[in-house]
């Protein structure tokens, strides 16, 4: 089974890097209705930044909204799920390098039941080739 990989929108938002900030911005979504595809956090400076894509756009932002939630974005990233196999992701890694892509940050996961998944962020300028390069939907 040959890997997903689509071109996917993502919103972020920047809390105080404290305990309980993500468990209460992804309380205020889960009160929203909103369905996550994927989400990932991590220190930025003295602050943390959550990134989100949501499975309905316009979801996620009524709820941030509704949560007095300060969203930026859209940006685009890239959504990949597959088989799980040995090498998946560098295999995906060596065609932006040959193509002389930075990946700006990744991060894959085994998800059981032999799949995996990644998210995958390039420079904006890098989006468009790296979608071609991939073969992105």
């Amino acid at each position: 089974m040959a890997d997903t990989i689509q071109r996917v929108q993502y919103f972020y938002t920047e809390v105080p890097d404290k305990p309980g900030e993500g468990a209460r911005i992804l309380g205020a979504l889960k009160e929203g209705g909103v369905n996550l595809v994927a989400f990932t956090g991590f220190p930025r400076a003295r602050r943390a930044q959550l990134d989100f894509i949501g499975a309905d756009r316009d979801a996620l932002r009524a709820a941030a909204k509704k949560a007095k939630i300060k969203l930026v974005g859209p940006r685009t990233g890239f959504l990949i799920q597959g088989e799980d196999r040995i090498g998946a992701v560098a295999e995906i890694l060596s065609k932006l390098a040959e193509a002389k892509i930075n990946v700006t940050a990744v991060e894959a996961v085994a998800a059981g039941e032999g799949r995996y998944g990644a998210i995958l962020w390039v420079k904006p300028r890098d989006v468009n080739k790296a979608a071609k390069v991939l073969e992105a939907a």
